[in-house]
């Protein structure tokens, strides 16, 4: 896998995506591997690397990405009942851009 797969792939549009919702500055996405049965990607199209590189100027970027996060999480929670918001670091990080995953359901693998 590339350290970024959100700006070298699917950013770059290398690697199609089912959209879920977009703005000038966030996109969120059924993930391309699903590793559960409803799992959806949220990125800043900016490249951030993680959460905790996140800079005081990228606040109004965040702000924005949550509320993609929230409108997606709502979705997902009224379609399904619950759902689950997560972002990883360090080792657990495999792409090194900032991203969140909306999921639902028990892990498909």
């Amino acid at each position: 896998m590339s350290e970024d797969f959100y700006c070298d792939e699917v950013l770059s549009g290398r690697t199609p995506v089912r959209k879920v919702l977009e703005t000038d500055n966030v996109l969120a996405y059924h993930h391309t591997r699903p590793y559960y049965p409803v799992h959806i990607v949220a990125i800043p199209k900016k490249h951030i690397p993680s959460l905790l590189t996140l800079e005081p100027s990228d606040h109004a970027l965040l702000i924005e990405l949550m509320d993609v996060i929230k409108k997606v999480a709502e979705q997902v929670l009224a379609e399904h009942g619950g759902c689950r918001v997560l972002t990883n670091l360090g080792e657990y990080q495999d792409s090194k851009h900032l991203h969140f995953h909306i999921v639902y359901g028990k892990p498909l693998r």
